[in-house]
């Protein structure tokens, strides 16, 4: 019988900002789907404890990678903030969850709709060379508070340099004044048409699938803006237009 936990080992720790921080970990005969997740634990003061944590490595890459928030008294993302490379760390054995590609209809333009860390299940679909046979164009948008929590600007660079005009980046700063990001919330840009009319393309039921991952405000306000338009939820035995998954 497959056991549930395999040990791993931490490779490296980013901080990004004070609270946001990546962990690269090596943990052998780890199966997962590029959009994917799994439990990683910690032992903490003699009792394991386990959160779900979606992969931002392509199955492809050698090393796991996690990308997490320090919460306020969270007993394992504050214990995972503090690690240092050599540390062990467990690994759940498979992944788990459905914002993955094969969920859904091959699609001309796929638009990948992010909140803070939600943005790591796409980096991991948009790094894995196959999904590129899935859509024609791949739209990332990444909505964040400050400006500083526009990580990962690297492999954007790099994706935009291997993909061209196939990828579209387009990011969102709430809080404060961005010289290159649009203003406000996802929900309310799609209302007004400005993240349309920024992309150049527009979200047709014909040509369109929409991945949301973030926080539940995000999801269900984005939800009823794309319905307007005349996008529905997707579903195995009603294809529709929408993906959702809870980062919170």
């Amino acid at each position: 019988m497959t056991e549930k936990w395999v040990q791993g080992e931490v490779v490296s720790v980013k901080h990004w900002t004070d609270s946001l921080y990546s962990i690269k970990i090596d943990a052998p005969n780890v199966r997962f789907t590029a959009g994917q997740y799994t439990k990683i634990s910690l032992n903490i003061d003699n009792e394991d404890v386990a959160r779900p944590y979606s992969f931002v490595n392509s199955p492809d890459e050698s090393l796991l990678e996690i990308y997490s928030v320090s919460v306020p008294n969270g007993p394992l993302s504050t214990s995972l903030k503090k690690l240092n490379k050599g540390d062990p760390i467990k690994v759940g054995t498979h992944g788990n969850g459905f914002l993955v590609l094969d969920e859904i209809p091959i699609v001309e333009n796929i638009w990948m709709l992010a909140t803070g860390t939600g943005i790591g299940p796409y980096l991991s679909i948009l790094k894995t060379e196959s999904s590129w046979k899935r859509f024609e164009k791949a739209i990332l948008v990444h909505a964040v508070r400050f400006e500083k929590e526009l990580t990962y600007q690297e492999t954007i660079k790099e994706l935009k340099e291997k993909y061209k005009d196939r990828f579209i980046y387009i990011t969102f700063v709430s809080r404060e004044k961005s010289k290159n990001s649009l203003p406000g919330r996802i929900p309310d840009s799609i209302k007004k048409g400005t993240l349309q009319e920024k992309v150049g393309i527009k979200m047709l039921p014909e040509n369109t699938h929409v991945m949301l991952c973030g926080n539940p405000d995000m999801l269900r306000d984005t939800t009823i803006e794309l319905k307007k338009i005349g996008l529905e939820k997707h579903r195995r035995r009603s294809p529709g237009h929408i993906t959702t998954e809870n980062y919170w």
